[in-house]
């Protein structure tokens, strides 16, 4: 995995102003935007007399490295406003920031970060490079000498609004990527390169898995072979809940504003809520499931001796994300998640979140997934008191410790009502992934007027342990499909077994293999069309086929199955009882 963006941000924000020396060499009547260091390397936004080609970035590249064999500094200096106005006289993106920074003391890459304004600015910082200056804060190497001429390169251009406002004009955006050395920057785009064969997206339409439409912006339309998975992977939850005495509600979709308002939601989620107008009521998709959750619980008095209640709902939320942030089953709009809520006493704290890591243990190892664990404490904004935030903090990092589990701290990462226990993977390709999430909450129970009557007769306050193993169905499934590149274990497969007959002479005895692996509970495709058998092979192994049988004269006069394994060329001969047998407990110990 890649190092922590900061340790190589001088090397990629250098890049940046010798990107943009570049373009001014080419294009010298070109106006300069900003130029961010970004996860991997860094961009420049332009506005340009004519549309950047693909043979520019190369024409480009070639000029940065004629920049950088020079061993040019890269030299701070410090103007007054008027002198940076002269300075950048022609440059109206530039002359642009002077003037925020005059006034209001900020910029747009505060606006990028989100960080709030400073003081109005009396002097203005610049960086000079060879002949080419740039408005700049800091943050660079001593000198393009330090720069490797063939570990950076130009990978894609796009369009981009001036501070991402549609109501200013449209620049030429252009990204690059940088490293130390060569030997990184080549595994970085063969990481790629791996990456775009086993985009989810890309595969999701080659298996026929789900779409995507612009009718429903951010919502999948699950197809028969992704509804296969999807329901495996659910049935797989409710063999652990069933396993963990989970009993399993549902909640409605719409639910009136003053739910939100009590349980806090209102203040602080409203910008992600879909809002609709009813009756001259205010109603809301519900993005979450636990405020629901609460009327389950409360539904009658508890005693002591009924907790934990454990409450499981494949609960589908809705999320008004932004458009731009929406990216196949990673960021969606409309989704489904293995939720939880435990209604617990104190005293059973530890072995419910115990219990929870237990369950994330099993699901794991039919992945192969090896989890990481992190503790994520009080953000700055937040319900309840410090002193309860500390107390439930201190409850699961005690957790965490009695099952020896090393964990880091997320400082500040909290959900807003409580801690949690974050738990990541890395998948095939080593990306870390945040799935499983447990986390403890005093204060929806507080909000909510929770209670159960203790052993002496008092009302006194549950707490809740909200609990996803997968997380978001959509994103537990994109992530598998990038994981397995699609080559899906056969118990998820959603075509096991595939039969591919030679001829028309071979389709009765097919059929009648068909029915037989059906009846085994094996999910059996009949590929009989009049196609070659070498098509039918390609295609079942476009598929991803775990297994694949040709059928012809000399496999129905065999007493053994000729089966083709995925990605194999050899053979293997079995017969159809051994077959059968082995797919069956393939399925059934979800190898």
């Amino acid at each position: 995995m890649e190092k922590p963006m900061h340790q190589f941000h001088e090397l990629r924000h250098s890049l940046a102003h010798v990107l943009a020396a570049a373009v001014l060499r080419i294009f010298p009547e070109a106006k300069l935007g900003i130029g961010p260091v970004i996860e991997s390397g860094f961009y420049y936004d332009f506005d340009l007399p004519r549309p950047l080609i693909p043979q520019d970035l190369l024409k480009i590249e070639k000029e940065m490295r004629k920049l950088i064999s020079q061993s040019l500094g890269f030299e701070r200096q410090e103007l007054s406003v008027a002198d940076a106005k002269k300075l950048f006289a022609g440059q109206p993106f530039k002359l642009e920031l002077i003037q925020d920074l005059a006034t209001k003391g900020t910029t747009v890459f505060d606006e990028l970060e989100n960080a709030p304004a400073g003081k109005p600015a009396a002097t203005i910082t610049a960086y000079t490079t060879g002949k080419f200056v740039d408005l700049c804060r800091g943050g660079h190497l001593e000198s393009t000498k330090q720069i490797k001429a063939d570990a950076f390169k130009l990978t894609r251009t796009a369009g981009a609004y001036w501070r991402g406002d549609e109501k200013n004009p449209m620049l030429q955006r252009i990204y690059g990527v940088a490293f130390p050395t060569k030997a990184e920057l080549d595994a970085y785009l063969t990481l790629q390169e791996e990456m775009k064969k086993r985009d989810h997206r890309k595969l999701g339409n080659d298996l026929e898995l789900f779409d995507f439409h612009d009718v429903s912006p951010g919502a999948a339309f699950w197809l028969p072979q992704g509804m296969i998975i999807y329901r495996l992977l659910e049935d797989l939850i409710r063999s652990e809940l069933q396993r963990d005495a989970y009993v399993e509600i549902k909640t409605p979709q719409i639910i009136h504003q003053k739910l939100w308002q009590e349980s806090g939601h209102w203040d602080h989620y409203q910008d992600n809520m879909f809002l609709m107008d009813v009756e001259k009521q205010t109603y809301s998709l519900k993005p979450m499931n636990c405020p629901g959750s609460t009327f389950v619980y409360r539904r009658h008095k508890r005693s002591y001796r009924e907790l934990p209640v454990r409450l499981a709902e494949f609960g589908l939320n809705s999320r008004n994300e932004l458009s731009g942030a929406l990216g196949g089953l990673f960021r969606v709009r409309q989704f489904t998640m293995d939720d939880a809520h435990i209604y617990a006493r104190p005293d059973q704290i530890q072995a419910e979140v115990k219990q929870c890591l237990a369950m994330m243990k099993r699901v794991y190892k039919y992945f192969g997934f090896q989890p990481k664990f992190y503790l994520s404490t009080m953000p700055d904004q937040h319900l309840g008191t410090e002193a309860t935030w500390r107390a439930a903090e201190k409850e699961l990092a005690s957790a965490l410790k009695s099952q020896k589990i090393p964990f880091e701290l997320k400082e500040k990462d909290g959900a807003f009502y409580g801690p949690k226990v974050d738990i990541n993977i890395n998948d095939a390709l080593g990306r870390s992934w945040q799935l499983t999430t447990i986390q403890l909450d005093y204060n929806v129970p507080e909000r909510f007027n929770l209670s159960y009557t203790d052993e002496h007769g008092n009302d006194v306050r549950p707490v809740i342990i909200h609990r996803a193993i997968l997380g978001s169905m959509e994103r537990f499934v994109g992530i598998l499909i990038e994981h397995f590149a699609g080559a899906f274990p056969v118990w998820l497969a959603p075509v096991q077994v595939a039969i591919l007959t030679v001829g028309k002479a071979h389709i009765r005895y097919a059929k009648k293999l068909h029915q037989l692996f059906i009846a085994a509970g094996i999910r059996s495709k009949l590929i009989d069309a009049n196609e070659t058998v070498g098509y039918k092979i390609r295609n079942a192994e476009k598929q991803k086929v775990p297994y694949m049988l040709v059928i012809g004269d000399k496999e129905m006069n065999s007493s053994k199955l000729a089966v083709r394994l995925r990605g194999k060329k050899t053979l293997l001969a079995i017969s159809q009882t051994a077959f059968i047998k082995r797919v069956q407990q393939e399925i059934e110990k979800r190898k």
